[in-house]
């Protein structure tokens, strides 16, 4: 019987603990394989290298990358988006100083949260968002996708995911079509007061503004500025940074088209 490789071992198992819960991190790795973190943490550089795995800069956590292999040769569409506005995005956060979140279509309307530049010490809010998908109707990045679509997909989205709403959400979706004419003039979608999302700690209220991201003429996902509410008014930052988030946008979905990846995301 040959020898078997114990690194290509241990890569497989890991590969398959992240593709089976499509986040990892060195803890939750640890637990699913029962290998050392040292051990862990050398083989996912090595994936990470050759672009198998992506990491997030925000919380550490590992997902499967663009480069990984799949039958047909078919483009995971979230992680050439990550690798097309990874720098971009911390460019961003630098220069205006505040968090950047990255979002991806996944169909019918919405979108989920894949990376971001958010840090506690830095923006008071806690990174812990991404796999989220945020509100179509009250969100920043929800709403700067859905508004970017085409009318006669918004009135279809807009109808099915209302129907599933009751409440703020539902008072939202009904207020839609005002807050689209506004997002029009203003050029950018702006998180409605108050929204929190879901029931967990950001470390204070947040406010956000989100552009949409085009890549060949297709809408494949959306990015927002996100700050605490008491440190600035949505005015005051769009009137200081939304030119720079819209270029961002611009940048994100232009390198997104020249690589050749990504653009059949679903509608």
């Amino acid at each position: 019987m040959a020898k078997l490789n114990r690194s290509v071992e241990r890569s497989i198992k890991i590969l398959e603990a992240i593709s089976g819960n499509g986040l990892g991190s060195l803890a939750f790795l640890a637990e699913r394989t029962g290998l050392p973190k040292a051990t862990i943490s050398r083989i996912c550089a090595t994936l990470v290298s050759q672009r198998w795995l992506s990491q997030s800069r925000s919380d550490g956590r590992y997902r499967i990358g663009p480069g990984f292999p799949r039958l047909g040769g078919e483009p995971d569409s979230v992680g050439a988006l990550i690798e097309a506005a990874k720098l971009e995005i911390v460019d961003l956060s630098e220069r205006t100083g505040l968090g950047v979140d990255l979002a991806a279509s996944i169909g019918n309307g919405r979108v989920e949260i894949v990376d971001t530049t958010r840090q506690f010490s830095q923006h008071g809010i806690f990174p812990d968002c991404i796999g989220y998908r945020p509100s179509p109707f009250r969100s920043a990045l929800g709403s700067a996708f859905l508004g970017a679509l085409e009318a006669k997909d918004i009135a279809r989205f807009s109808a099915d995911l209302s129907r599933h709403t009751s409440g703020k959400d539902r008072e939202a979706a009904l207020s839609f079509p005002q807050k689209l004419r506004d997002m029009r003039i203003n050029g950018y979608a702006a998180r409605e007061a108050g929204y929190w999302g879901r029931a967990v700690d950001y470390g204070g209220i947040p406010r956000a503004i989100g552009v949409a991201i085009r890549a060949d003429s297709r809408v494949v996902g959306a990015i927002n500025l996100v700050w605490l509410a008491e440190r600035s008014s949505v005015e005051a930052v769009a009137d200081a940074h939304l030119e720079r988030l819209s270029l961002a946008a611009k940048t994100i979905g232009d390198n997104l088209a020249a690589g050749g990846e990504g653009l059949t995301s679903p509608t």
